[in-house]
């Protein structure tokens, strides 16, 4: 089995994302640096997109429709994310004037209450789970992990819209499992996946070719 050029780099961008995601948790939760978790936030996105782009491309192996609707759900997430880390991170470095409290409440209306960042999220990696049951080149703790996380992010996002207090422990226990654990891990081992080899039927293709 073989790697091509871009699973590689797509291993690295996974690797890089779950830094960068575990960053943004250090800096939302514990350093509360909005020009921080801000940028890890945009950066953060801009690399799941490289690294879901690799991992579905290998799950359409399975079946093509469903890892298509996978990709487009997990590139929506991803850049939603992008864009909303990126609309804070421009609030941050030039602050706009008085807001009225009225208005500063409102969500984020491309990502109101994560809808994207962790709803949207979790259906792609709901999507990845059926395909990983169906696939060979993954393990089945992977496969159990990526069905674990999809179902915390759903809560996430249904705690940050139904609940809205951060500090309660229905919003900030799963958040905190899936910022510091689960999905730094969850990219870790998808970035070793792609780094090591192949899904079996794409290498058996090129030895046929």
């Amino acid at each position: 089995m073989r790697t091509t050029s871009f699973d590689r780099t797509a291993g690295v961008a996974a690797i890089l994302a779950a830094l960068v995601g575990l960053l943004y948790s250090i800096a939302f939760v514990v350093l509360q640096n909005p020009l921080l978790y801000s940028l890890c936030l945009m950066l953060g996105g801009l690399l799941s997109v490289v690294a879901l782009v690799a991992l579905f491309e290998r799950l359409g192996e399975v079946d093509s429709s469903l890892a298509l609707l996978g990709l487009i759900l997990g590139a929506v997430s991803a850049l939603g994310a992008t864009i909303h880390g990126a609309y804070d991170l421009a609030n941050v470095l030039n602050p706009p004037g008085e807001v009225p409290a009225a208005l500063a409440g409102l969500p984020n209306q491309v990502d109101p209450r994560g809808v994207l960042t962790f709803g949207v999220a979790g259906l792609a990696l709901l999507v990845a789970g059926l395909l990983l049951r169906r696939s060979s080149g993954f393990g089945r703790g992977f496969t159990a992990l990526t069905f674990a996380l999809a179902a915390l992010l759903v809560i996430v996002y249904l705690g940050r819209l139904i609940v809205l207090t951060p500090s309660s422990p229905l919003v900030l226990l799963p958040a905190a499992l899936t910022g510091f654990v689960l999905n730094p891990l969850w990219y870790v081992l998808l970035g070793l996946n792609l780094r090591r080899s192949q899904a079996p039927a794409r290498a058996a293709a090129h030895a046929t070719a």
